[in-house]
């Protein structure tokens, strides 16, 4: 097998980074390849200094990022690899209580560099996983993938299906196609703290529900009793569901897709049928920000990414900045506010920098009640802090 490999050989000084364990090769550290046949995306290299003693083996891709790290050590990139790979993500979702416990069956399984599989996503719903590939090599790989997953999983598993239409790079021209990789299961009902709800993994955002929100949903539920809860950009309704049962007034979702808020109903009426403290709407969020009365002392703003890219860093500040201003001004006295940033772009200093101002634009006294993040399912790999996308502050609006 090492015979086969194709060799990706760094620049002088370039391996340093791979010393620190990064996972990331980019296109400017490499000199040269040594190879018979061309590099074709999604192979795996062999990765090696410029005086030829071995660094890395990983996932080759065109682009800024060259190469994704898969391990360290010379070893076959097989099977038993991944089944290796799968097993240690599971034991950590054992320990960390969020697979294998009763009334919960929504986790994330792999979260990409963070279980050392950069490029992969792998989301459990119920008796169906949900696998994403955002690197060509990842999808090459999607069947041996899935066998290993099928293994370790076991009779907890009914279902694989591959979700990749709109993570994989457009002109790789690999013509993925979405659908079950392995088995069948029409019952998209799973649940999450006790929690029931549809899963849309055929059409919806990310594999079907953004399984990153689980502990913050749970802390808005802590906030929810005998308050007016307002959630923007709501998706499917998982805050709006948490801050139900935890004993809320009334729940406005708001989402811009029409789509969207049939799912929220939907999730609503599979945990509260007949509850009419609840009402969606279908509208743009600044729209309704704008037009709303000041009648809510919670209110949840969790937009999609306002910056996919560096490029969209200084617009995507004033956006956050232009969204909490609006809550600030309306929000009740007293009332909590719950604001996120999925923007990987973004850190969290300058998020906190567009809220602050924010607030002073507002002319709000604010404080700091809980600074979140990501769930312990969504681990940072340690060698890669550029793991951590998920920022949120909760905050009380006097």
């Amino acid at each position: 097998m090492k015979s086969e490999l194709k060799k990706i050989i760094l620049r002088h000084g370039k391996e340093e980074s791979l010393g620190r364990f990064h996972p990331w090769i980019f296109s400017g550290a490499i000199h040269h390849t040594e190879s018979d046949l061309p590099l074709e995306e999604g192979d795996i290299v062999e990765v090696l200094a410029s005086d030829g003693h071995f660094l890395a083996l990983g996932h080759w891709q065109i682009g800024s990022i060259a190469v994704r790290v898969l391990t360290f050590n010379r070893q076959p990139i097989d099977k038993a690899f991944w089944h290796k790979r799968l097993t240690a993500a599971l034991d950590v979702r054992r320990a960390i209580g969020v697979a294998g416990r009763e009334g919960n069956d929504i986790y994330r399984l792999v979260h990409g560099e963070g279980d050392n599989l950069p490029g992969l996503v792998i989301d459990v719903y119920g008796a169906t996983a949900v696998i994403q590939a955002h690197s060509v090599g990842m999808h090459v790989c999607r069947h041996d993938i899935a066998a290993a997953l099928r293994d370790v999983m076991s009779e907890n598993l009914k279902a694989i299906y591959y979700k990749s239409e709109t993570t994989l790079p457009f002109k790789a021209q690999l013509g993925q196609e979405n659908g079950f990789i392995w088995g069948e299961n029409n019952n998209n009902i799973a649940c999450e703290n006790g929690l029931a709800f549809h899963i849309d993994w055929l059409k919806g955002q990310k594999t079907g529900f953004f399984v990153d929100q689980r502990d913050n949903r749970s802390l808005v539920e802590q906030y929810a009793r005998g308050r007016r809860v307002l959630n923007m950009f709501c998706y499917t309704g998982g805050f709006s569901v948490y801050a139900m049962r935890g004993g809320a007034e009334l729940v406005h979702s708001v989402d811009s897709s029409a789509k969207a808020v049939e799912l929220v109903d939907a999730n609503i009426a599979l945990n509260f049928p007949g509850d009419d403290r609840h009402e969606a709407f279908a509208e743009d969020a600044f729209k309704f920000m704008d037009e709303m009365q000041s009648i809510y002392d919670l209110i949840i703003l969790d937009p999609p990414a306002f910056a996919k890219h560096k490029d969209a860093l200084k617009n995507a500040l004033r956006g956050y900045t232009k969204l909490n201003a609006r809550a600030f001004e309306r929000i009740q006295h007293g009332g909590i506010l719950f604001t996120f940033s999925c923007s990987q772009a973004v850190n969290k200093d300058q998020f906190r920098t567009a809220v602050f101002t924010a607030s002073a634009i507002a002319r709000r006294k604010v404080r700091i009640l809980h600074q979140l993040h990501q769930p312990a399912d969504h681990p940072i790999n340690i060698y890669h802090p550029e793991g951590e996308y998920l920022k949120g502050l909760v905050l009380y609006v006097e």
